[in-house]
């Protein structure tokens, strides 16, 4: 049997690394569970989600000219439209029209999220601020501009 992208399989658990788990499939090849492909969340032990000896539920997602084939256990479940992850890779969370609430309020009295522009200016302007009394205070220190030492 060929093992072809985007079929799924049964296999099982033979190793495990720290960065994934080795997965025996049906025709005696192994291919590798990358750490990120285990679940939805993140996995910081593989050990808390897969054993040795464990049967699963693999998706091929990659398989490479020289044999080595990338399996996934998160892609290989079914779920419906409702539990899958809501980021698409688009500003905003996939949300048409874009991130960040701008203008009006939209009515229910909700607090108003800002933009990270709108964030990086008051950054900005908090820091000249700060900048500008240290400046004034470090001045008066040294008996301020231009004065002479003697």
């Amino acid at each position: 049997m060929a093992i072809e992208v985007g079929s799924k399989l049964q296999g099982k658990v033979t190793g495990i690394t720290n960065f994934g788990a080795f997965v025996e499939l049906p025709d005696g090849k192994t291919g590798l569970v990358h750490i990120s492909e285990v679940a939805d969340n993140y996995v910081k032990d593989i050990n808390d989600f897969l054993s040795v000896g464990d049967q699963v539920e693999v998706k091929v997602i990659q398989v490479e000219n020289d044999g080595k084939i990338g399996l996934s256990i998160k892609k290989a479940k079914d779920r419906p439209v409702s539990e899958r992850p809501r980021s698409s890779g688009r500003p905003g969370g996939g949300r048409p029209g874009g991130g960040g609430f701008k203008g009006k309020p939209r009515g229910g009295g909700r607090p108003q999220v800002e933009s990270f522009e709108d964030k990086m200016n008051k950054f900005l302007k908090d820091s000249e601020d700060r900048l500008s009394t240290l400046k004034k205070q470090t001045e008066s220190k040294r008996g301020g501009r231009g004065a002479r030492r003697g």
